[in-house]
């Protein structure tokens, strides 16, 4: 059945490249405010390394484990399978995961506190998005709702 880009969840992908992009664009800084880099330190650099790194290994791994069950929108695909091993047993949301990992890495090594900012956004977006998805997902697979109770959401073995 072709569903329609707003039953698929379509707004949520418009907002969600909204803020990524206002992310990726975010000023280093601000007349009258300090960057990161300023409260910080150098060691900012390297921890936004990390993080980006760590960010950029979990979304692709979790790219990699959900191979054709793919789509940019929250409600799953009509053919669709569940997945839950590789990244998908850490964490139910890897993609997702590994996105927020990388905009507080970007945000450490831009210096920028509105970058800063903005993944906190970020993090509660894909919060908001993913109570969406899930409820779409119990519906399409019953056994999700076990899934749930073992697989923490966004930031592995804590929430």
């Amino acid at each position: 059945m072709m569903q329609t880009f707003i039953e698929r969840g379509g707004w949520w992908v418009t907002a969600q490249f909204g803020l990524l992009f206002a992310l990726v664009a975010a000023p280093p800084e601000l007349p009258g405010l300090p960057t990161l880099a300023t409260i910080l330190g150098q060691g900012a650099l390297i921890v936004g390394v990390v993080l980006c790194g760590c960010g950029a290994m979990l979304a692709g791994a979790g790219l990699l484990h959900l191979g054709a069950n793919l789509t940019p929108f929250p409600r799953p695909r009509d053919d669709g399978r569940l997945v839950q091993h590789g990244a998908y047993a850490i964490v139910r949301h890897p993609i997702y995961s590994g996105i927020i990992i990388g905009a507080f890495g970007w945000s450490l090594l831009r210096g920028s506190i509105i970058a800063l900012v903005l993944s906190v956004a970020l993090l509660v977006f894909f919060h908001l998005k993913s109570r969406r998805e899930e409820r779409w997902l119990v519906e399409r697979y019953p056994e999700y709702a076990d899934y749930q109770k073992r697989v923490k959401k966004i930031i592995p073995f804590i929430w």
